[in-house]
C-alpha cells in the first residue's frame, strides 16, 4: 500500500552531520515527512558537515538558483602528508618535512583569489568519457582530469596549530576545497590534505538557520512551517519581479503567453500575483512566456 505523499513546498536548511552522505540525509527526511518531491542543492561528501539545503515540493524547481550561489567553507590543511583522495580518507602518497609559518600561509593566499585554474581530485564525481573519476581511480585506471576555472572570492587563515591550518573560503560553483588545500600546500613547498571541512553558507542559506535531524525527528509535516520551513521565494530575491493581474496569473498558470510592453527583451522575471509566485517567465519582444509554472488558479 502506497504511503500518503504530503504537499510540502519550501526549503529546509539542514546541518548535515559528519559521516552521513547527502542522499542519506534526503532519504531520512523523505521517510519523516513523505513529501511529493524532495532534492538537495550542493552535495557534501560524507566526511564534510554543514549547510545542506533541502528542497521540498515546488522548491525543487529552484535548486539551480541555490547551487549557482556563493558557498563558504571552513577547512583544515594538515601539512607534511598528501593522500590519494586529498582528504583523511585516502592513503598517504607523499610526505614532506616542511611546515609553513602562519605568515608564509597568509603571503601565498592571494595567489588563490579570483578566477583560478583547479584540477579536481582524482577521487571525485567528475565524469570522464561517461564514467565517474572515483570509479576509475578505485579500479586503478589512470585518468587525466583537465583543469577548470573556478572563482575564489575570499580566502583567509583563521588559526594555525601544530601542523594544521584552519582557513575559510568563499567560492563559486564547482570549487573543490580538497584541491584548494592540496594546491596551497604545494605552493608553500610542502604537501598536505584536508582533515576537516564544514560548509557554513550555501547560496542564501546560513548555518545559523540550519536544523538537525534530531530537531525534526520529533515533529510532523504540519509542524514544518513553524519549525523552520523557508518559502520557495526566499531563494529568488535577486530575480526581477513582474507583478501580474489575476487574469494574467490564470493565463501564465496554464502555460499561456502574455503580451506586455516595456519589459527588457530577453529578460528573465518571476511573475507574482499578490506577492505569491506564479511562474518564471522570459520576454521575447512584447511576448511574455512562462518557462516554469508554480501555481495554477
Amino acid at each position: 500500500m502506497n504511503k500518503i505523499q504530503n504537499d510540502i513546498n519550501g526549503w529546509l536548511v539542514m546541518d548535515k552531520p559528519y559521516g552521513m552522505g547527502s542522499t542519506q540525509l534526503v532519504g531520512a527526511l523523505k521517510r519523516l515527512f513523505h513529501p511529493m518531491k524532495i532534492g538537495h542543492a550542493g552535495t557534501l561528501d560524507p566526511l564534510a558537515s554543514g549547510v545542506l539545503p533541502i528542497a521540498l515540493g515546488k522548491a525543487t524547481r529552484t535548486i539551480s538558483f541555490v547551487m549557482d550561489g556563493q558557498k563558504v567553507y571552513q577547512f583544515k590543511i594538515k601539512f607534511k602528508t598528501a593522500t590519494t583522495t586529498d582528504d583523511a580518507e585516502g592513503e598517504v602518497c607523499e610526505t614532506s618535512d616542511v611546515v609553513p609559518t602562519p605568515q608564509q600561509i597568509r603571503d601565498v593566499l592571494p595567489r588563490f583569489i579570483g578566477k583560478i585554474e583547479q584540477v579536481p581530485p582524482v577521487y571525485s564525481a567528475i565524469k570522464l568519457n561517461g564514467r565517474r573519476a572515483y570509479d576509475l581511480a578505485r579500479r586503478g585506471e589512470q585518468a587525466e582530469i583537465k583543469p577548470r576555472l573556478v572563482q575564489i572570492d575570499r580566502l583567509a587563515l583563521l588559526e594555525m596549530a601544530n601542523e594544521e591550518a584552519l582557513l575559510e573560503v568563499a567560492c563559486g560553483k564547482g570549487t573543490y576545497v580538497r584541491s584548494l588545500g592540496r594546491d596551497i600546500a604545494k605552493a608553500l613547498g610542502s604537501c598536505g590534505h584536508i582533515t576537516y571541512l564544514r560548509r557554513t553558507q550555501c547560496g542564501p542559506f546560513s548555518i545559523k538557520e540550519s536544523k538537525t535531524l534530531e530537531n525534526l525527528n520529533k515533529i510532523t509535516y504540519s509542524d514544518l512551517p513553524a519549525a523552520g520551513l523557508i518559502p520557495v521565494e526566499a531563494v529568488l530575491t535577486d530575480i526581477l519581479e513582474l507583478a501580474v493581474t489575476e487574469h494574467e496569473a490564470r493565463a501564465l498558470g496554464h502555460g499561456q503567453p502574455l503580451k506586455k510592453k516595456g519589459l527588457v527583451d530577453g529578460g528573465f522575471y518571476k511573475a507574482t500575483f499578490n506577492g505569491g509566485l506564479i511562474a518564471f517567465v522570459t520576454v521575447s519582444g512584447e511576448m511574455v512566456r512562462p518557462t516554469k509554472v508554480f501555481k495554477q488558479f
